[in-house]
């Protein structure tokens, strides 16, 4: 009886715990606790935006963050910059978890960022959202993103706001997948993006060469490889292993192809707490890039 009741309280605990387990990552989307400090008084706001995709066939959503006074100077054109998110997230990822709008008003203050706009698209296929998986940043089974992101939304971001039409005023980055996804759509698309980023991403994917930077890259002409200004990070941490080596073998490339890029091994990288890992890694090395993004547009101005 004492036996049969021992076992009745473990299966309980279990259950209990598996329950708290699925609702902390399925549902909450697994929130990191010592998340970035939010600032209030950006003068910046976030807002979802949505538009009729002919390619997926059904409205899509996209995020945007329009530069300080945008609609005063109404004359003026800006540069773009758009984010892609990684696993399990959508287009409100970078305010909601790595708080955009305080690294944009540190970045605008400090001159390191001309005003730009900022474009967080919905990279999720059919398939929605899912822990289990990554969104398919390319055109395949689950829906064309590649195309949607890569040719359709820029289009959409050009007739509705005032953008610079130049490619070397238009930047694509990411975190995590979304690296990934910023150079496998955005090496398709020279001619729209001349700037790319992936911090702590990779670029040979499982579904083969043909959705793998590393190879990708290698098959470009030679005018447009030299078109293009890129930015690497990567987590020195437990986590961000086989990250790191992928990002460093791709530096490795881009040098051997003569093609202009900065690289950093950071410490931590993916993970669930602590100031270098997770939310707070690409919080703080969002800086970085996006200051890079800023130094490339100066200079196609000058």
């Amino acid at each position: 009886m004492k036996f049969s009741k021992v076992l009745i309280i473990l299966a309980s605990i279990i259950s209990i715990v598996l329950g708290a387990g699925y609702w902390y990552v399925f549902i909450l989307g697994a929130p990191q606790l010592d998340r970035p400090q939010e600032e209030l008084d950006t003068g910046l706001k976030f807002e979802l935006q949505s538009f009729n995709s002919k390619v997926m066939g059904g409205v899509r959503q996209y995020g945007v963050v329009l530069p300080p006074n945008y609609y005063k100077n109404t004359d003026k054109r800006y540069p773009v910059i758009f984010l892609l998110h990684g696993g399990h997230d959508d287009p409100r990822a970078y305010t909601d978890k790595y708080e955009l709008l305080n690294i944009l008003h540190e970045l605008y203050k400090s001159g390191k960022l001309p005003p730009s706009i900022i474009i967080t698209p919905d990279g999720n296929d059919k398939r929605g959202s899912s822990p289990l998986f990554d969104p398919d940043y390319f055109d395949g089974v689950n829906g064309k993103i590649g195309t949607l992101i890569g040719s359709e939304l820029v289009q959409v971001v050009k007739k509705n706001y005032r953008t610079l039409e130049k490619p070397e005023f238009w930047a694509m980055g990411g975190v995590s997948s979304g690296g990934w996804g910023a150079f496998n759509i955005g090496l398709r698309h020279v001619d729209n993006f001349h700037i790319l980023f992936s911090h702590s991403g990779y670029f040979t994917d499982k579904t083969g060469p043909q959705n793998s930077p590393q190879e990708i890259i290698k098959k470009l002409p030679v005018n447009q490889q030299q078109q293009l200004r890129i930015y690497l990070d990567a987590g020195t941490g437990q986590y961000d292993t086989e990250f790191l080596a992928s990002t460093k073998a791709f530096h490795e490339t881009l040098n051997s192809l003569g093609i202009k890029n900065v690289f950093n091994a950071f410490p931590g990288g993916h993970g669930l707490s602590g100031p270098d890992a997770g939310w707070n890694y690409f919080h703080k090395h969002l800086k970085g890039s996006l200051s890079y993004v800023g130094e490339q547009f100066k200079k196609a101005k000058n």
